[in-house]
């Protein structure tokens, strides 16, 4: 059994309503093979929703208070991005995943790249809070792009 991010299955839970469907980890789900997780929503936040991004460092970064997660607008979502982190951790090890695949530059799921934290579009090498905790947790995690590169499943 996986993990998958559930805009990966064409849910539309990303933060614009939007989804990232790739076929080959829904049908994973379809058949039974991949569990949804959606780290954002479990930690409170609704769809849509206002866009986010890492400041002052990655995600992990942020587990150990150096960095927040910060919403367009400027308030702080920290908390929630933590919260949903350990929901989605807690789901991973109960069903005792054997990798994960997270939605790559998110706030949340990136495992390689994450937006700057400047708002101007401009991603970054780092893990977002989510992938960071899995990793520290001893959990394998892939982005999509990974997925699809090779013969996991």
């Amino acid at each position: 059994m996986i993990a998958v991010s559930s805009c990966l299955a064409g849910i539309e839970c990303r933060y614009n309503g939007s989804h990232s469907l790739v076929t080959k980890i829904k049908e994973l789900v379809v058949q039974n093979k991949a569990v949804l997780i959606c780290p954002e929503l479990l930690g409170g936040f609704s769809t849509p929703r206002e866009s986010a991004e890492i400041v002052g460092g990655t995600g992990e970064d942020v587990l150990v208070g150096k960095a927040k997660v910060i919403e367009r607008s400027g308030k702080d979502v920290t908390e929630l991005y933590i919260k949903g982190a350990y929901k989605a951790l807690n789901i991973v090890q109960e069903i005792n995943a054997q990798y994960v695949v997270l939605k790559e530059n998110s706030p949340s799921c990136g495992s390689n790249m994450i937006y700057s934290g400047e708002f101007s579009n401009t991603k970054t090498a780092g893990k977002g809070v989510t992938a960071a905790l899995f990793k520290k947790e001893g959990i394998k995690v892939i982005s999509e792009e990974q997925f699809l590169n090779t013969n996991l499943v």
